[in-house]
């Protein structure tokens, strides 16, 4: 396109969201991060700070959008080519509140974009283990750590997240080819450094990541115009834009495997 994207962030004060912002505007995209509490509004605009790119602030409760028409009408007056999910309850609130965020704001947001034309991407930041099947190269302490986490330790957010993961998958193959959609998937966030190192595609279902090489592997993603689909992220051995290089020649998906996809698909019916 003529002019750079523009990108609407939704969770801009995430630890991802606070990385991958300076990301983008370096180059030279537009943000519009979306932030629920204004006494961050300054933070998120000081990542703005000698960027080629623009940087704005929406204040808006993601707790309260219910409804894809209250999505639209923000989706309609940020005019973004590619809408970025990185918002979550985090834990608070309780079983209510994951779901109002992390399943029904994030549907609604999903819904909305992919029925503007004029957005072409919708970036998710899931996590590895939001799937209902076993992709083959799973071993069996794979298969079991995930249902740990999904069945006992984060029963509720693996709910409304792999929710959320199928309504996007099965939204975007509905609306068919020119738009992308993008799930990222990555293990255990941890702080620290990026190492610009990663597993990305046939990984293990256990294992961590820093969520700046997050951010990092997210912008990449981003910036390409052939890839989509699910994309599980570990830290690893292989740079970041070899690896996006070697997964887009496979055309890589790892829904592919494991999942029903006739099931999923029929979603968007």
């Amino acid at each position: 396109m003529a002019t750079r994207p523009h990108v609407l962030l939704l969770g801009g004060h995430g630890k991802v969201s606070l990385f991958l912002t300076p990301l983008l505007l370096a180059k030279s995209y537009a943000v519009t991060s979306v932030i629920r509490n204004p006494s961050q509004q300054d933070e998120i605009l000081a990542l703005g700070k000698n960027q080629p790119g623009k940087i704005d602030v929406l204040i808006e409760s993601l707790d309260d959008v219910k409804e894809a028409s209250q999505a639209q009408k923000v989706i309609d007056r940020v005019k973004p080519n590619y809408v970025v999910w990185s918002a979550g309850a985090g834990g608070k609130g309780g079983k209510e509140r994951t779901n109002a965020v992390d399943c029904v704001a994030a549907k609604t947001y999903i819904s909305a974009a992919i029925a503007t034309p004029t957005v072409t991407k919708f970036l998710m930041v899931s996590y590895i283990a939001s799937r209902r099947g076993y992709p083959s190269w799973w071993s069996p302490d794979d298969r079991a750590a995930a249902d740990k986490v999904n069945t006992e330790i984060l029963p509720a957010y693996y709910q409304a997240k792999v929710a959320a993961d199928e309504h996007l998958a099965a939204l975007a193959h509905k609306r068919g080819k020119g738009f992308q959609a993008i799930n990222l998937r990555p293990g255990t966030l941890k702080d620290g450094p990026a190492t610009g190192k990663v597993n990305l595609g046939k990984t293990s279902a256990r294992g961590d990541v820093t969520r700046e090489d997050v951010a990092r592997v997210a912008a990449a993603l981003l910036e390409r115009d052939n890839v989509s689909g699910w994309y599980d992220l570990l830290q690893g051995e292989e740079e970041i834009e070899p690896a996006i290089d070697r997964l887009a020649k496979e055309g890589w998906d790892a829904m592919q495997d494991g999942e029903d996809l006739d099931r999923i698909y029929a979603l968007a019916n």
